[in-house]
């Protein structure tokens, strides 16, 4: 097995790139049961019999800055990682999120004749609209997970197919959240905060302590809210250190993984500017977005920002539907005043689930089926060897 090339090479550099996969990867298993899928991945892909060579969080940074302290370690992966693919090439490569470490690896893969795919549209209507020339010479197509996108790229000569969310159909119109506090032990008359500081270690740093405040400031408020934090195994130690010097004590549930969970439990969430955020939009869940993360990284993002917003629900309706709390204004006072006007809202609650409900329908299409059918099409055949240097893509 070890000396066979994969059908369908796979990077997910996170856990939400992990789970996006799992989703489409259960998919190819029900239709191409015999596939080898191999690369890199998480524990929700392995669990579609996905060989990971390195694990996801071996990629999960955010930031220039966070970045340029991993930068040996990140790209000395991808060197391997290519160099692993060129030996044993795949029928396809598909890069999933991920921009910067996938890209790159896929124009390599690309310019060898192995046919490639990215799987989420780099946000260039957002920021770093110089990445249109990048992704052109990468890859031969695009699935993307929001409707607007695929004209845009149109527009560049790059072929794309909207394929909507790939969690959409798997979230329901309207969640559980009885039976979601039962399984984490939590009241079922009492409000509850849900804590998503995020996945990545470096979030961990600039944000856990910062949500701690703020929790801790609510419950001063309001002594009856429980709290509840889901978090990855890999940072449940450093999760629980901080929570055991916050003081809250029982007033807080840290959970490991459950994060789908834990946004059907909760009545309003403070959560890190990322893909959680249109998770949370999905369970129709008001929110707060905040973010926090090094100074110089921020100066740099914030130059290449192309629209008021930053957080995807408010991208996504085009208007500030729930409030971004970003850099010097991510305080914990600041946070814990934004979560309470939630509370105290009911008809602005409703109006704003009734938003999310909108674009949850919006979002739902046969994701895997669309997806499927793309890989399908752009995999080199079997009875062919896969093409190398200087053939030419009519994807």
């Amino acid at each position: 097995m070890g000396d066979r090339s994969p059908d369908l090479a796979l990077v997910a550099g996170e856990a939400s790139g992990d789970l996006l996969a799992s989703v489409v990867l259960q998919g190819l298993r029900q239709r191409h049961p015999e596939w080898l899928t191999a690369g890199i991945g998480g524990p929700q892909m392995q669990a579609q019999g996905f060989q990971a060579w390195w694990p996801s969080e071996a990629l999960a940074v955010r930031g220039y800055v966070e970045v340029l302290r991993h930068y040996r370690r990140i790209v000395g992966i991808r060197s391997a990682l290519r160099e692993r693919l060129l030996a044993q090439p795949p029928r396809l490569f598909m890069g999933v999120d991920a921009p910067d470490f996938n890209l790159d690896l896929a124009r390599s893969l690309r310019h060898q004749g192995i046919p490639t795919v990215h799987f989420v549209c780099p946000s260039i209507w957002a920021w770093r609209p110089e990445r249109v020339a990048q992704l052109k010479a990468s890859v031969d197509h695009v699935l993307c997970i929001f409707p607007f996108e695929p004209a845009l790229l149109a527009r560049h000569g790059i072929a794309a197919t909207y394929v909507g969310h790939p969690l959409a159909p798997h979230i329901p119109q309207v969640p559980e959240q009885a039976a979601a506090r039962q399984a984490l032990g939590l009241p079922l008359d009492a409000p509850v905060v849900a804590l998503l500081p995020g996945s990545r270690a470096s979030e961990i740093k600039y944000l856990a302590e910062r949500f701690l405040r703020a929790a801790v400031l609510l419950r001063q408020t309001r002594p009856d809210i429980r709290l509840v934090l889901p978090t990855m195994p890999g940072l449940r130690t450093t999760v629980d250190a901080l929570v055991a010097a916050s003081g809250l004590g029982a007033a807080l549930t840290v959970v490991t993984g459950q994060s789908h969970t834990v946004l059907a439990a909760c009545d309003v969430t403070l959560i890190a500017s990322g893909t959680a955020t249109l998770e949370a939009a999905l369970f129709k869940r008001p929110m707060v977005i905040a973010y926090n993360m090094n100074w110089l990284s921020w100066q740099i993002m914030r130059r290449k920002k192309l629209q008021p917003w930053v957080g995807l629900p408010n991208i996504l309706c085009e208007e500030m539907v729930v409030p971004e709390l970003l850099q010097e204004q991510a305080t914990p006072e600041a946070m814990a005043r934004e979560v309470l006007a939630w509370l105290d809202d009911p008809e602005r609650v409703q109006a704003v689930q009734q938003r999310f409900a909108q674009l949850h329908h919006t979002l739902r299409r046969d994701t895997v089926g669309l997806s499927v059918e793309v890989i399908e099409r752009c995999m080199s055949p079997l009875t062919q060897p896969v093409p190398r240097r200087g053939s030419q893509h009519g994807r």
